[in-house]
């Protein structure tokens, strides 16, 4: 049987916010990753200024990272254990959280031209 396409039932928004977190854990200086756990940390997410927000070397429209400062977005990652609050600043996304298949990762990702 084929795996389920989104089998948590995140919504488009969560979806969203996970699929650019895990843009954000692979992103050198911006994410640690414990080898051990498979946990990354992100030791700060990204402010909109202006249309746009800068997700590592890309550009995204501020409207698709909202979810990053939607506290209900992050309690439903955290709930499904695809997140992990560490403080205001940081969140860890657990190895389930790294893995999971938003089906959005390069959706709404360009290239940033500056």
């Amino acid at each position: 049987m084929p795996v389920k396409k989104n089998p948590l039932r995140l919504n488009k928004l969560q979806l969203r916010t996970l699929a650019l977190a895990q843009v954000l854990a692979g992103q050198e200086g911006i994410a640690t990753k414990d080898e051990a756990t498979g946990n990354v940390t992100i030791h700060h997410l990204p402010r909109a200024h202006g249309t746009h927000v800068h997700i590592g070397p890309f550009v995204v429209s501020s409207r698709d990272a909202s979810g990053f400062s939607n506290p209900a977005v992050w309690r439903v990652l955290i709930r499904k254990e695809l997140a992990r609050m560490d403080d205001i600043m940081s969140v860890t996304l657990t190895a389930d959280g790294v893995s999971y298949d938003t089906g959005m990762s390069d959706r709404f990702i360009a290239p940033s031209d500056h």
